[in-house]
């Protein structure tokens, strides 16, 4: 019965809500650091584009968006997911709900849909917001998020936002949740563009390139607040020495 109520439209518009409210809170308590500093321009000139992210940092990445900017971000269908779409909405971030995974799944998860609302999305002048990883398989980017680059003609940005003041969760994707009242650092890494003749062997190339750069700001955001990206094991795992 709980679970129910959990995914009840109600219940989650509601617990949307509380979430933004929270990282508000967050944003407006904790002192910031830019790397690059200029990286609002460089998004200004290449707009839209497309931010990639690992799992793990996804609570926080709202923080990062302008009152001007326009955001789509992709959220998983599952119960959870709508609670992170109302509080993205709260953001004035429009939800996409989809979920990726294997080809025999993307028709039943949405994936195929959803691969369509984001090109639309970019054609429309929006920038889209993603995880990279393949689901379940943290720090290990999908194919997706690459193709999605190559039909469109836009960049991908891997980004990351993280605090020195956090809870650590022991999930799969070793997920952080900031807190107020400490330092903050947004890091936004080289942008990986996807030429449109690109074939197998340039795909793979910028999947590995984007998981390298993705793990690089990671590190590096971290760094700036003092603190050890506690998901670095799992680039291991995935047979990357952690940057």
């Amino acid at each position: 019965m709980l679970k129910r109520l959990g995914r009840a439209p109600l219940t989650q518009k509601i617990l949307g809500q509380l979430l933004a409210g929270y990282l508000r809170l967050v944003k407006v308590t904790n002192r910031w650091t830019f790397q690059p500093a200029n990286f609002f321009a460089n998004f200004d000139r290449d707009a839209p584009y497309i931010i990639a992210l690992w799992h793990g940092q996804h609570f926080l990445i709202p923080l990062g968006k302008r009152d001007k900017d326009r955001y789509a971000v992709l959220i998983s269908r599952h119960g959870d997911g709508g609670i992170n779409a109302e509080a993205a909405a709260a953001f004035g971030i429009r939800p996409i709900r989809a979920s990726g995974g294997t080809p025999e799944q993307m028709h039943r998860k949405g994936g195929v849909k959803g691969l369509r609302d984001m090109l639309r999305a970019l054609e429309g002048g929006e920038c889209v917001t993603l995880t990279a990883d393949v689901p379940k398989k943290a720090r290990v980017a999908g194919i997706g998020i690459i193709m999605l680059a190559k039909m469109s003609g836009r960049p991908i940005y891997p980004a990351t936002v993280v605090t020195s003041r956090r809870i650590d969760f022991q999930s799969w994707d070793r997920a952080s949740l900031g807190l107020p009242f400490g330092r903050g650092a947004i890091v936004i890494g080289e942008p990986i563009h996807v030429a449109k003749d690109a074939d197998e062997a340039a795909l793979e190339t910028a999947r590995r390139r984007l998981e390298v750069e993705l793990d690089r700001v990671q590190h590096d955001a971290f760094a700036l607040v003092g603190a050890r990206d506690p998901g670095a094991e799992l680039s291991l795992a995935a047979g990357r020495l952690p940057a």
